[in-house]
């Protein structure tokens, strides 16, 4: 992690409009007018980008203080927006071990911010394409950080529609599930069309335009739930995303099922 990467700030990426809708820093013009373009059409986006993170915190919590899990695998991490993921877990259990796991470089850079650890954690990050699994598990710092004869908690959020099938997206999501201990668990979300197919053609299509995404592929819920093959869901099961597990302490914006167009669900491997 020596070296500068190199950023491409004149095309946008998903992780940096992400960032944007969500009221970060993190991001540059082409990633805010590529964002703007897609609000124009999905004007629901940026509550919903809130909803996603929203998700991920609640099932944090869960994984922690209810299901016992102190490790976690995060994969698709983008740019750090407080809280995240280790310090919501951290904040439960101070002895919670958190590897981070992308290839974007903006990340890197920003990766000294995922690794404020408390004394008695320990977090890494790894660079890696998330279409590499044999990568990510080969990684020393994977190694160093997480025990995998222990329970792990995957956490691919908002990642595997940017991930076709032809990428590999299930070959990638098995090979992981497969190298993590029983009483593991996976947790994700994923954008889908089956709730308003001609809104989410329309964002696809302008994704595409804008060069934000390329290789991705929206879902169906039956598809989704291919994902969590072999696992047990965890109640309410694979949901839109702000059914899952709601908290009111969370002061979200309503948002209907449509205006989400996403799923949300946490597995436990038995």
């Amino acid at each position: 992690m020596s070296d500068t990467p190199k950023i491409n700030s004149g095309k946008p990426h998903p992780a940096r409009v992400y960032d944007y809708w969500l009221g970060g820093k993190n991001h540059y013009l082409a990633d805010a007018e590529a964002g703007d373009a897609i609000a124009r059409i999905w004007p629901s986006v940026h509550q919903g980008a809130q909803h996603n993170r929203a998700f991920m915190h609640r099932a944090t919590r869960y994984l922690v203080a209810e299901a016992g899990v102190r490790q976690f695998l995060d994969i698709g991490t983008g740019i750090p927006t407080e809280p995240n993921l280790h310090q919501v877990a951290q904040d439960v259990d101070p002895r919670c071990r958190v590897v981070y796991v992308d290839n974007d470089p903006i990340v890197l850079v920003y990766a000294s911010a995922l690794l404020r650890s408390t004394p008695e954690g320990r977090l890494s990050y790894v660079q890696v394409d998330a279409t590499d699994p044999e990568a990510i598990l080969a990684a020393p710092e994977l190694a160093d950080t997480l025990d995998l004869t222990r329970p792990v908690a995957l956490s691919l959020i908002a990642l595997l529609h940017l991930i076709s099938d032809e990428r590999g997206a299930g070959d990638m999501v098995r090979r992981l599930v497969d190298a993590l201990p029983s009483g593991s668990y996976l947790m994700l979300t994923h954008a889908t069309a089956d709730l308003n197919p001609q809104l989410m053609a329309r964002v696809a299509a302008a994704y595409e335009q804008r060069g934000a995404a390329s290789g991705g592929q929206l879902r169906t819920r039956e598809e989704i739930l291919r994902f969590f093959d072999g696992l047990e869901l965890v109640d309410p099961g694979l949901v839109v995303t702000s059914r899952w597990r709601p908290d009111d302490s969370q002061r979200l914006p309503e948002i209907t099922d449509p205006e989400m167009s996403a799923y949300a669900g946490v597995a436990r491997k038995p």
